[in-house]
């Protein structure tokens, strides 16, 4: 059975670590630009998915912030800052709430960008261009950054479902 103290030190320390992983994941993924030799630039801007891979990243970051002074006065204090059933019920629902969407944006993430450079692998090997083709190269570049943002998010994701799960057993013990 998990303990008030020892819930309450974790949830903490998972919620520091989701905040941290969205915040990287927000790096990565707002500074995934590419210029081919030709001049012409990719952004993450024109992929929409990678817009909402950014979206969850900058909820997931709000959240955080916002729970983590709740978080630390829970982990010191073993008592809720604000007593009452309100607060209660919003972090449980609310958690899950925010679990699911981050895990949307993994698996948007995820699947738009192994989509794309492989469909892009495939027009390069039918036209015949090498491997280390300059705009090959530089196409695989774009879409590997989108897989390691989508991987960073992923961490952010499991961190918040642990989160999830913890609400979930302090909810129940305490009833």
């Amino acid at each position: 059975m998990v303990t008030r103290s020892a819930a309450g030190s974790v949830m903490l320390g998972l919620r520091i670590l989701t905040l941290a992983a969205s915040v990287a994941t927000v790096i990565v993924i707002s500074t995934n630009n590419v210029k081919f030799f030709d001049g012409s630039k990719l952004k993450f801007q024109d992929i929409h998915s990678f817009r909402y891979v950014l979206a969850v990243a900058v909820i997931a970051a709000v959240y955080c912030i916002v729970q983590l002074p709740f978080a630390i006065h829970y982990a010191v204090k073993q008592k809720r800052a604000i007593s009452g059933e309100l607060l209660k019920e919003f972090d449980f629902f609310a958690d899950k709430v925010i679990s699911v969407v981050v895990a949307t944006g993994v698996a948007v993430g995820f699947a738009v960008s192994i989509e794309f450079k492989d469909f892009f692998d495939d027009i390069f090997d039918a036209a015949g261009v090498p491997k280390k083709d300059p705009t090959r190269t530089t196409n695989d570049k774009f879409y590997n950054r989108a897989i390691i943002a989508s991987s960073v998010l992923s961490v952010a994701f499991v961190s918040m479902f642990v989160v999830s799960v913890l609400s979930s057993i302090v909810r129940s013990n305490a009833k």
